[in-house]
């Protein structure tokens, strides 16, 4: 069994299993870890918002309040991303969709069975 080792994180690598987790040392299609970082409870409303800030003045759309999961998060990026012909993704639960596309993000949202309410300022 061969290994590839990190010197301040571990093992990172092993010919048996592959990629390994960091921070339990285990194969990463077994971790726990995706698990335990749950995207944070909400009311069951998504907001929609647009936002510049630290990011020189380009703007992205922010979708917040889903109640996924991590993996399913991602495939939802995926398919906003292909629908609006934009890059995008997933930082601490929050959808980023580069550019401003507030309104076709929330009809999607709506027809998917959602509540969603455009918020002009995320406070």
């Amino acid at each position: 069994m061969g290994f590839k080792k990190d010197r301040n994180r571990g093992i990172v690598y092993s010919t048996e299993v592959g990629t390994m987790c960091p921070a339990c040392d285990q194969a990463k299609n077994m971790c726990d870890c995706n698990q335990k970082t749950a995207s944070p409870a909400g009311n069951g409303i998504v907001r929609v918002s647009r936002e510049t800030k630290g990011r020189k003045g380009k703007g992205v759309t922010l979708i917040r309040g889903l109640e996924l999961s991590r993996e399913e998060l991602r495939k939802l990026v995926q398919k906003l991303k292909i629908q609006c012909g934009c890059g995008g993704t997933v930082k601490e639960g929050v959808i980023e969709i580069q550019g401003d596309h507030r309104e076709r993000l929330i009809e999607t949202l709506k027809a998917k069975g959602w509540t969603v309410k455009l918020v002009d300022r995320w406070r």
